[in-house]
């Protein structure tokens, strides 16, 4: 009863963090809102395999969701400890050494559901790549232009970091998260509960992600091209057209803030 009152205060609060609704929730979970209203009433106990699905969803280990209280410990601290690392399913070849998986292209979305479930990980296609020495590495599609010179249809392969605190400022890397499913950017800054990124294209804006919304944090290793860069990838006139770019969505947005005065002309 003391675990399952627990578990109720923990879903509850890890809810309000994300800031959804338990529609949300329940829907994501595949129950309806009546039985999962339950759950944070206390009033009904989760199934094992219910509570499975809650840890992979919030991202915390089942043992912490019914034994500590999480309002009590910052998400920063419960993403380092060790007692709440959800296994990271690796697929390995006959020798026993682990594999490159490839997320493809098309089913990328997929990869938010698929991430912690072995059978998901078996069946993605592999690649081999030595010279990137010890380490869990896993290969993620490009889309949009956000990380220039890096264009739809090439890979970049990142290495597994267990824990947060392995960020480094200026350095790059994948991000699963809930919110934007897989993205690459540069850590500006790593706050309590959130991480500052940015994309090196500067037309877009830096912006936070709260740590509780990361699943899997992905360092940059190398990146596979599918197409040949051209002059155009380095073209400085590009580079001063994007800015221009910039600093006319500035100005627009400036525009969008001050109050409209209309004239009106007496004859």
């Amino acid at each position: 009863i003391v675990s399952m009152s627990i578990l109720s205060e923990n879903i509850r609060y890890l809810r309000a963090q994300l800031g959804v609704s338990q529609k949300k929730v329940a829907d994501d979970l595949i129950i309806t809102r009546v039985r999962y209203a339950k759950y944070e009433d206390a009033t009904s106990e989760p199934p094992v395999e219910l509570l499975i699905r809650m840890s992979r969803y919030f991202h915390i280990s089942i043992d912490l969701m019914v034994s500590a209280d999480l309002r009590k410990i910052p998400l920063k601290e419960i993403m380092e400890l060790p007692d709440n690392r959800i296994l990271l399913p690796v697929k390995v070849d006959h020798n026993g050494e682990n594999t490159i998986e490839i997320i493809p292209h098309k089913a990328s979305m997929g990869y938010l559901s698929g991430y912690a479930d072995p059978e998901y990980i078996e069946n993605l296609q592999t690649i081999s790549l030595p010279f990137l020495g010890a380490g869990t590495y896993r290969a993620f599609p490009v889309e949009g232009d956000s990380m220039p010179p890096y264009k739809d249809g090439a890979f970049i392969i990142g290495k597994y970091l267990e824990k947060a605190t392995e960020l480094k400022k200026g350095k790059s890397y994948l991000f699963v998260t809930r919110s934007e499913g897989i993205t690459y950017k540069r850590l500006v800054k790593a706050e309590e509960e959130t991480i500052t990124v940015a994309a090196d294209n500067t037309f877009y804006d830096p912006y936070s992600i709260p740590l509780a919304d990361i699943f899997e944090i992905w360092e940059y290793a190398c990146s596979i091209s599918t197409e040949e860069f051209t002059k155009d990838d380095f073209n400085m006139d590009q580079q001063q057209i994007i800015e221009l770019l910039k600093e006319l969505k500035t100005q627009v947005k400036e525009l969008k803030k001050k109050p409209v005065s209309i004239f009106y002309e007496s004859n």
